[in-house]
């Protein structure tokens, strides 16, 4: 059965970035002229989205070792693992890796033996919680999964703060999932196949958000090479020539498209070849759903944790970026 294209993007157009859309969609007339409103909605977000990821020279920082990308890579890991605890939307992790990207790049962290990075992990996905999510653990709940610290709600809250001030208070980011729904309707226009590219596409951009390699791309290049990737899984689609990409919408660049497609494939085939099958939460990506009840059982479970925690009351930097307690 063939869906309408205002059928495919009416989620997407009214969710994922409404702060760039002002007021409701207008009544298209046809399908052509809805499809033409949501192409230059597009070409919207792929001319802003340079505003909410880092600088250019973030990735060369772990590649000259001035940030440590294992450790990045452990923060990352963690969001996932609080992600798929309770159930939040995809959507909902990729902002915290997005806000803490962009303050790590703007702002540097004292050494203390991981505290502080911890505590940014902690305020990011609790903020990103706070815009995508109905319902949100609260913020000593919230800190489930093994993480080495436990830090005191105020102390969380410092943190928000000042990460709200080092990103300007900008949290409604553009993200790859602004554009997958589209890419893959380019796909398939039939719509028989959208829902599998979508869902697919999905985990691929999430087992792959811990490589710093990713970092010199943009969303809407990471989303069409997640969509590229999640075709040459289907028969039908497998042929798909990635030169042609470029033409799914204006501002799209063909280069760093197929460049990171070749990333994203060699790393999901060494992945696959080292590591157990990875568990995913189930993906909603335009259908919000309850989140999963914590009740007393977080609390249980972050007291048994194997690592040594310590309780940090009131541990925050000043400006200066110097590592004392307040």
């Amino acid at each position: 059965m063939s869906l309408s294209c205002s059928d495919c993007f009416s989620d997407l157009l009214c969710g994922e970035d409404s702060s760039s859309l002002s007021g409701d969609l207008p009544d298209c007339s046809s399908d052509l002229e809805s499809l033409a409103y949501i192409e230059e909605s597009i070409a919207g977000f792929i001319e802003d989205e340079r505003n909410f990821v880092p600088g250019f020279d973030y990735v060369s920082r772990f590649r000259s070792h001035s940030l440590d990308a294992s450790a990045r890579e452990e923060s990352v890991a963690w969001i996932l693992k609080v992600q798929a605890y309770y159930g939040f939307q995809p959507l909902t992790a990729y902002l915290s890796v997005n806000y803490l990207d962009r303050f790590l790049y703007s702002r540097r962290l004292p050494q203390a033996n991981g505290w502080p990075l911890q505590l940014l992990s902690v305020a990011c996905l609790s903020l990103a919680a706070k815009m995508e999510e109905p319902l949100v653990p609260s913020l000593l709940d919230l800190q489930v999964e093994g993480p080495k610290f436990i830090f005191e709600p105020k102390t969380i809250r410092r943190m928000e703060l000042l990460v709200l001030g080092v990103l300007d208070w900008r949290l409604r980011s553009i993200t790859p999932f602004s554009f997958i729904a589209f890419f893959a309707y380019k796909l398939d226009s039939s719509g028989s196949l959208i829902g599998y590219l979508i869902s697919r596409a999905t985990q691929i951009i999430l087992s792959n958000i811990q490589e710093a390699s990713f970092l010199e791309y943009w969303p809407s290049c990471i989303a069409a090479a997640a969509i590229l990737c999640a075709a040459n899984e289907i028969p039908k689609l497998s042929l798909v020539d990635p030169e042609r990409v470029e033409s799914w919408c204006d501002g799209l660049s063909k280069e760093k498209i197929i460049s990171c497609y070749q990333l994203m494939q060699e790393i999901t085939v060494d992945n696959n070849r080292r590591k157990p099958p990875r568990h995913f939460p189930q993906l909603r990506v335009t259908i919000r759903g309850r989140v999963k009840s914590a009740g007393s059982s977080s609390s249980s479970s972050s007291s048994s944790s194997s690592f040594k925690r310590r309780k940090l009351n009131n541990c925050l930097w000043v400006d200066d970026d110097k590592g004392n307690d307040d």
